[in-house]
């Protein structure tokens, strides 16, 4: 299992910057698939990004295309998650979510961290 903790949230202006960073605790950090999640209230939670076990290949909601870059380093066994160009409607609590070889979905997920994004 790992279990995975989420920080750099906060309160920002539009336009500006802010980074995710995710500590993933436990063995094996490389079996899983990484992605980023975001959940606005009254919505359904919504993909922002992923990034595979070797981080070669990166995938990015349309939303979030173009703004925002995944990465992680399989020696500190983090996931990050730079958001550029911030928007008011990027307001939300962010969740990191870990997907094990095999599985079809994000099984494992972080506490989220809050982003909120003013005008």
């Amino acid at each position: 299992q790992v279990q995975l903790v989420e920080s750099g949230g906060g309160l920002v202006q539009a336009g500006d910057s802010l980074n995710l960073s995710c500590a993933a605790i436990g063995p094996t950090f490389t079996k899983y698939i990484m992605g980023w999640f975001r959940h606005q209230p009254g919505k359904e939670y919504a993909f922002v990004a992923s990034i595979s076990r070797d981080g070669t290949n990166a995938y990015y909601a349309d939303a979030v295309k173009g703004r925002f870059v995944i990465s992680r380093d399989n020696v500190k066994n983090t996931v990050s998650l730079q958001m550029n160009s911030l928007k008011p409607e990027d307001t939300a609590v962010y969740y990191c979510a870990a997907q094990a070889i095999s599985a079809t979905d994000f099984g494992y997920w972080g506490q989220g961290t809050q982003v909120t994004v003013s005008s």
